[in-house]
């Protein structure tokens, strides 16, 4: 077929996981017989859940790219992982879309999840519309789920059909628009009369979809108050309109598993969601003039496309996703990166249907199709014609918020870790490697323990390398709070010249990390020794005397000692300086400090008092809450070791729609109750 900006649809399957998203893909893959059968995610036999990690864990890890042709229009096929830890390959796979899916359970409620994916298409300004699924499940509560849709989002929902129910479960469907009824059967979908204790039903449903329509468009709203009534055509045009400004969102029910009410989803995301041609695509800056424009897919004009994800694999290299949103690409043409300033040589474009890849001449504009082996090319990089040059806005990646500490299986192997996690980094920029300067420690940074998880797991499957996870140290310190004087002196006589070093030195607290001063009269000590005795001090510092963490906040004034002309030099003193430490700490009130974070928490308002009543009991103190719409942003301080997990915590307490970003702030004493605990684990350890 012809494939233009006229006939694509770039629809992103989204909603939490396990409602079956990757299912529904399935199964609109076959209604258009790009497969012969529909595989099963417990199986691991599905088009977009190809990788054996997926397969293993039975649920979707990452993005996936399949198409179907339906009613001679392709529809591309994003399938989103539903789990929080994947929010980065959902940002990615939206920015490709030209509108969402969104899937959700038959539960009478909102689910969980649900909620944030509409906000966050909202916010995008990305057409959505909703499938409710599980709809041959006991119970199946179609009307409950609209109603709870109803209470969020009131005067966006527009149902769009009617479930014909028996027995709890749905058998069929009634288009309101279109005045038909339809019976699943083995064969397919099959007509019969609208049941007449029905027809009420479509009448009421024909009239709100007249008034939704009439709302999104000045003419048709001007025609509606005339007349009283919309034709079938102006009522979809109207729809329409109101999908595309994202004031609609329409919703459907039906099986994916038993593949009942996926044919009526597939026709209306042909009839009512963009095509790409109609999609602008906004924050686009022309590098000529500076200034940001939009445009509509073109495909007479110069080439232009993002690259929205990508994949390393160890044999075949590295493989883009492009998402063209103008112009065409063709194998073998020369096209400019902005972001890296650089050519780049296509070699062949694929289409793609999962890990299955088609090599093709052209891909179109408003396509969704892969490149391999770009090397100066990486995810939200824009490639372009070079004599018409853009660059798209980056894709936002959320930052890491759980932390574990990783080390190899096996010793020696710590280089072979940080390369195959350098690899991992270029797919995905959701995770972090860094050293903690304070422990040692390797710290592996993400966006929650199931990420982490696959991270270990794709270093050994790809890599060969085991790698073991610990939960990260507190870098505690330790300062003083009171003052003290002590005395060293270190003498050793083993013939021959001796050792002699001898100092008095005050401690004191301080402002700053060590001040070192010297009072010291008459030459008692020679000046010449006065850098060994600071020398000695600082090197003490890396051990306090409570738990063996690094000291802060020392002042030390070397006032008195002695020497002797013949045994003393530089490491006497340095080792007289230490004894004086070790005897002047302890009694110098010494204390532990403990790291405290800064957290901003944004949460829907429903939750703000458990949130706060949380932090207080994780000895944290609320600075402030603000409000945003129906959302509340929280500021808190809260001391590091309480908030380790709280990624999971606040999930759990939020139903996954809380987030929070974290930023180191201060070093505060340690109540006196938990200090015992504290140093008891760092003597184990």
């Amino acid at each position: 077929m012809n494939v233009n900006g006229e006939n694509i649809r770039n629809i992103a399957i989204v909603g939490h996981s396990g409602e079956g998203k990757t299912t529904l893909c399935e199964a609109m893959l076959f209604n258009g017989g790009a497969i012969d059968r529909m595989g099963k995610v417990l199986d691991g036999t599905t088009v977009s859940d190809f990788d054996e990690l997926e397969k293993a864990k039975k649920m979707s890890i990452y993005t996936s790219c399949s198409s179907v042709v339906w009613k001679d229009v392709k529809i591309n096929i994003l399938d989103l992982p539903g789990y929080y830890d994947f929010e980065g390959e959902r940002n990615e796979g939206l920015r490709a879309a030209g509108g969402a899916c969104l899937v959700i359970g038959a539960n009478g409620v909102l689910p969980i999840g649900a909620e944030s994916i509409v906000d966050h298409c909202l916010k995008l300004g990305k057409p959505l519309i909703i499938f409710i699924n599980g709809m041959d499940k006991e119970n199946a509560d179609y009307l409950g789920t609209v109603q709870a849709l109803h209470a969020k989002y009131a005067g966006k929902i527009a149902p769009i059909q009617i479930p014909i129910m028996e027995n709890g479960k749905m058998q069929g469907c009634i288009n309101a628009l279109q005045e038909r009824a339809y019976l699943f059967k083995d064969g397919g979908a099959q007509e019969i009369p609208i049941p007449e204790d029905m027809l009420a039903q479509v009448e009421e449903m024909k009239a709100s979809l007249m008034e939704t329509a009439a709302e999104n468009d000045e003419i048709l709203l001007d025609k509606y108050f005339e007349t009283g009534e919309l034709t079938r055509e102006e009522t979809i045009q109207g729809i329409r309109i109101g999908i595309a400004s994202v004031n609609t969102i329409p919703v459907m029910a039906g099986s994916a598993l038993q593949n009942r009410g996926v044919i009526n989803l597939m026709n209306e995301i042909v009839t009512y969601m963009p095509r790409a041609r109609e999609r602008r695509t906004s924050l686009v800056t022309d590098l000529a003039t500076g200034k940001m424009f939009s445009f509509h897919t073109d495909a007479d004009a110069p080439f232009a496309a993002q690259v929205f994800k990508t994949v390393i694999d160890p044999y075949s290299g590295k493989l883009s996703y492009i998402k063209s949103f103008r112009g065409v690409l063709k194998s073998g043409s020369t096209v400019w990166n902005t972001n890296t300033e650089c050519e780049e040589r296509i070699g062949q474009v694929y289409l793609l249907r999962g890990k299955n890849m088609e090599p093709v001449d052209v891909l179109a504009a408003g396509d969704i199709g892969a490149v391999n082996k770009l090397g100066n090319t990486n995810t939200g990089d824009t490639l372009c014609d070079p004599s018409a040059k853009v660059q798209f806005a980056p894709i936002h990646f959320p930052k890491p918020t759980l932390f574990m500490a990783v080390a190899a299986e096996k010793k020696g192997e710590e280089d072979k870790v940080f390369a195959g996690l350098a690899k991992l980094k270029e797919e995905d920029y959701t995770f972090s490697v860094d050293k903690n300067a304070e422990t040692g420690e390797i710290l592996l940074g993400g966006q929650g323990d199931i990420q982490i998880e696959m991270l270990v797991k794709k270093v050994k499957a790809r890599y060969g390398v085991d790698m073991k996870l610990s939960k990260p140290k507190v870098a505690y310190r330790e300062t003083i709070r009171g003052n003290a004087e002590a005395e060293g002196k270190h003498k050793k006589q083993s013939g021959g010249h001796g050792q002699y070093g001898h100092v008095k030195i005050r401690f004191s607290p301080a402002e700053e990390d060590f001040v070192f001063d010297e009072e010291v009269v008459g030459g008692a000590v020679p000046k010449n020794y006065f850098p060994a005795v600071e020398k000695g001090l600082r090197e003490c510092m890396e051990r306090g005397p409570l738990a063996g963490y690094p000291v802060v906040g020392l002042k030390a004034v070397l006032y008195d000692g002695s020497y002797h002309d013949v045994d003393s030099n530089e490491l006497s003193f340095k080792m007289a300086a230490a004894i004086a430490y070790k005897e002047g700490l302890k009694n110098a009130k010494p204390v532990l400090l403990e790291p405290v974070h800064r957290l901003k928490i944004a949460i829907p308002s429903d939750y703000l008092g458990d949130v706060m009543g949380d932090i207080n009991k994780r000895r944290g103190r609320i600075m402030g809450t603000d409000s945003e719409g129906n959302s509340s942003i929280v500021t808190a301080e809260v001391p590091l070791a309480e908030i380790t997990e709280y990624t999971m915590e606040l999930r759990s307490l939020t139903r996954g729609s809380g987030k929070f970003v974290s930023e180191f702030l201060a070093y505060e004493e340690v109540p006196f109750a938990l200090v015992d605990k504290i140093i008891a684990e760092a003597q184990k350890e």
